[in-house]
């Protein structure tokens, strides 16, 4: 019985996934669909999945040829095919420039991509055309499997064109409009701006990925996410030059678990309150995840500015600090200018939980919360840091915490010792 159990959780998995806002999906079993990737990235499939080979499609394997109408092509028919799909981007280098692979599409979902190939990008062309790199749009159902790598290349141009108030530069892989997504074993490098950046989307799983940039290397977010629903990204290693994984507004019901994360900015909630009508943060949970020379740990981040939201529901728990400047940090003061106003975002109901390690900074702990809006709800639990930085040639400056505009509950240890 359990065994024709699992065949038939398999079957709804796979199965099509009716289009139509007013449509209630099928659930998408993390569990079950993580087996079924690792099937995907070694192209075990059933005879009724059709292969499109973007090779088959004219795509040049030599690191040279430009291939994205290749690509393009292959996607489409893809897209267009009724029945259960393959894209199969197999080993060799291949050079593409800006890609929209949109749907919507007739595919049996999911739409598997078996990915053990290497992506370039074609010269300067996607910083030039104002564009992301590789985006999937507007389609359910989406498995990205194998060992590939996506390799932007920032720091031959991007990285040094970086200015303020510029456009951000082109974000690597763009995951925009989709349901059902799970992308395993992938490995992405030197993005001009952000690794992975994900919009409106639900139900969605990251796992055994490998991102790196330089520290030094400008808004290179691992993984950025705005307006998503049900996320987890777990068994991971994040280094970049910016945030590890950002959450900004709309973000919601995410899970982080097992991920290492550094070098980079940490793990971050914001900036909220940077735009008008911003959604909700709630629902986020970090554990079991370790962080190494990174500048900051647990971090959420408001703007000091008129647009007002909330924040809730946060736990960052079971977090291992190893050389981290601002382990725990809580700022809503985040970019101040001349004429600011102070932040509208309420944050609540946020516990960080058995947070240990070492810190380079003598004050470890920042919770500085908005004069209008208080941060309310905030817990302290079995919290032991060292400072680890160099030598203080004043002694008398305490390893200590600084609060501000909130009031704190503490619970068990509490190293550096409780705000006054």
């Amino acid at each position: 019985m359990a065994s024709m159990r699992l065949l038939a959780i398999i079957a709804i998995l796979v199965q099509g996934l009716v289009i139509g806002d007013s449509q209630e999906f099928p659930s998408f079993d993390p569990e079950l669909a993580v087996a079924k990737v690792l099937e995907v990235a070694e192209g075990k499939v059933g005879p009724d999945v059709k292969i499109f080979n973007v090779v088959d499609f004219g795509a040049k394997p030599d690191g040279a040829t430009t291939s994205t109408i290749n690509f393009i092509r292959a996607f489409k028919e893809a897209c267009n095919h009724n029945g259960r799909a393959m894209l199969v981007i197999p080993e060799g280098n291949f050079v593409v420039g800006s890609m929209l692979l949109s749907g919507p599409c007739t595919f049996q979902p999911p739409l598997m991509v078996q990915f053990a190939g290497n992506l370039l990008p074609q010269g300067s062309t996607v910083a030039a055309e104002n564009a992301d790199w590789i985006t999937f749009m507007n389609f359910n159902g989406l498995f990205i499997s194998g060992k590939g790598i996506i390799n932007g290349q920032g720091e031959k141009k991007a990285w040094n064109s970086v200015c303020d108030g510029c456009r951000r530069q082109s974000a690597s892989l763009k995951l925009i409009k989709l349901n059902d997504v799970l992308i395993s074993g992938i490995t992405s490098v030197n993005s001009k701006g952000f690794h992975m950046m994900i919009s409106v989307c639900s139900n969605f799983v990251i796992t055994n990925v490998n991102i790196s940039a330089p520290d030094e290397s400008p808004n290179t977010d691992g993984i950025h996410m705005s307006k998503t629903n049900k996320v987890r990204i777990s068994d991971s290693i994040i280094g970049t030059g910016d945030d590890c994984v950002s959450m900004i507004h709309g973000t919601t019901n995410v899970t982080i678990e097992n991920v290492k994360c550094g070098p980079g900015h940490g793990f971050s909630i914001g900036s909220l309150g940077h735009y008008e009508d911003e959604f909700d943060v709630f629902g986020i949970t970090v554990r079991n995840c370790s962080l190494s020379h990174t500048e900051n740990g647990a971090r959420i981040k408001t703007y000091r500015n008129e647009s007002p939201s909330k924040a809730s529901g946060i736990i960052f728990q079971d977090l291992i600090m190893d050389n981290v400047k601002n382990p725990i940090l809580i700022d809503q003061e985040y970019a101040t200018i001349k004429g600011s106003v102070d932040s509208k975002v309420l944050i609540s109901d946020v516990e960080f939980s058995n947070i240990r390690g070492t810190t380079i900074s003598k004050i470890a702990i920042v919770l500085a919360c908005s004069p209008t809006f208080p941060c309310q709800g905030i817990t302290l639990k079995d919290i032991h840091l060292e400072y680890s930085g160099p030598p203080d040639h004043n002694e008398d400056t305490p390893f200590s915490s600084n609060c501000t505009n909130v009031k704190v509950n503490y619970i068990g240890e509490q190293m550096p010792p409780p705000c006054a």
